[in-house]
């Protein structure tokens, strides 16, 4: 009898064990499937993030480049602005250094 609940005994380890084995494996095969997912969730986001950047810049990018060339349309009006003033400046004196050359010139 006692042979028997020897073998009764190895016979419930054995089962154990097996069970013991599946739950593991089926931990093991839950673990890989959260890992798989959470990677899946990770490189979407990046993604997202990555293209919320990409237009952030591209919207920067934008901006900055309208800014020189209203800056650049700016410094040519001003310099225009400038130019006529010289002109007009030099008009008004070509009388006085005419005559003044000619005082020279004509004066031995």
């Amino acid at each position: 009898m006692d042979s028997m609940r020897g073998q009764g005994g190895i016979q419930m380890l054995l089962t154990a064990e097996q069970e013991a084995q599946h739950i593991v494996s089926a931990a093991r095969n839950l673990k890989m499937t959260r890992l798989k997912q959470a990677k899946h969730e990770a490189e979407k986001e990046v993604a997202n993030y990555r293209s919320h950047m990409e237009s952030e810049y591209q919207k920067q990018l934008t901006e900055t480049s309208g800014t020189s060339g209203s800056t650049v349309k700016r410094l040519d009006e001003e310099t225009e602005v400038k130019i006529n003033k010289l002109k007009e400046s030099a008009t008004k004196v070509q009388p006085d250094v005419v005559a003044m050359l000619l005082k020279y010139v004509t004066t031995v």
